[in-house]
């Protein structure tokens, strides 16, 4: 990599409410909420908080728009205190900060998402400007959930695709992370980006939507197909790596054909709190090895490390803790075998 240092994130700026619900109940039958919590959500503001939390010895850098509002400012104020540079996180009086409902069933863990798009679907191209950052690395995330880069463009695919270009242009390495819609919109708008991504990070389902290998049978996970799907999304035009993570662990297929696997760690029963943004957490802990240069396998175990420590909290933050503190679970608790 180059001179550069630290990474910049950018794309859905979310407020969850995280309801936890005695039952997911049937059209027209009543579910109880037993408490409500106010966090972080979207693919920026969780990897960024989730690095900070972490320890990340580099800048943090945010970019997106929120609104004038009680959550828009709850947003400013959590960057400003945790160190995350806000100069690109603009406001804007058109829509109001984006928010979501997460019903969480309190004996699984299992969530459902209720989304306000706010002022996430006005996020546009102009409203990044590499010039004004010295960071290595931009994530981009979610793809399907953002209205304006989501849209077709005739020179890269899709506007998103050319926002990564520019970053590539500009001597950023690049990231992406999907939302997992049940459509067939994979193709048109993930696909495109791919061009332009150096680290392409999504769960089995979104790779599964993306290339159409069916990935998971039942229960099981099938690694063939899941192997097949990689290397489609590499040739499909992911520069470095393609990383895809799933409850039962993380795998990696790098461009040079090297493969690498990590197990989920062995949390004890009652553990698990909440799942909602254990994705992102994994993907914070993939991309703080990454900027600290770790091989893949140890990038692989702080992704799952981190997301274990994700899942001892209702929201999709409150449980990180240092990177220490978060390998420390898989020293104390072990790690499934792939």
């Amino acid at each position: 990599m180059n001179s550069r240092k630290g990474l910049l994130a950018g794309g859905n700026w979310i407020v969850d409410a995280v309801k936890m619900i005695d039952v997911w109940p049937q059209q027209d039958a009543l579910a109880n909420i037993s408490s409500e919590t106010r966090g972080t959500g979207g693919s920026p503001f969780n990897v960024l908080v989730d690095l900070a939390l972490l320890g990340a010895h580099f800048p943090l850098e945010a970019v997106g728009l929120v609104g004038n509002d009680h959550n828009g400012r709850y947003i400013l104020n959590l960057c400003h205190q945790l160190g995350i540079q806000t100069q690109a996180l603009h406001i804007t009086e058109d829509a109001p900060t984006s928010y979501t409902d997460v019903m969480t069933v309190s004996g699984n863990g299992r969530r459902t998402f209720f989304h306000a798009r706010g002022a996430n679907a006005l996020l546009d191209d102009g409203d990044f400007d590499f010039t004004k950052s010295n960071a290595q690395i931009f994530h981009l995330g979610y793809l399907l959930l953002l209205d304006r880069l989501d849209r077709p463009c005739a020179t890269y695919g899709t506007v998103a695709a050319g926002v990564l270009a520019r970053a590539q242009a500009a001597g950023l390495k690049t990231s992406i992370d999907a939302v997992s819609e049940d459509s067939d919109r994979f193709s048109k708008v993930v696909l495109p980006a791919l061009k332009y991504t150096d680290y392409c990070i999504m769960n089995e389902f979104e790779a599964s939507h993306v290339t159409g290998h069916e990935i998971r049978v039942g229960e099981n996970l099938d690694k063939g197909a899941l192997r097949k799907s990689m290397q489609q999304l590499l040739e499909a035009g992911v520069r470095e790596r393609v990383i895809v993570h799933f409850p039962e662990g993380g795998c990696a297929l790098s461009k040079d054909g090297s493969w690498a696997e990590h197990g989920s760690v062995i949390l004890p029963e009652g553990y698990i709190k909440g799942a909602a943004g254990a994705g992102d957490a994994f993907t914070a802990g993939v991309l703080l090895g990454w900027q600290n240069g770790l091989p893949v396998e140890e990038q692989l175990r702080l992704g799952v490390c981190t997301a274990a420590a994700n899942l001892s909290d209702e929201t999709c933050t409150g449980g990180i803790r240092s990177a220490s503190e978060c390998l420390a679970l898989g020293t104390r608790f072990g790690f499934r075998a792939l």
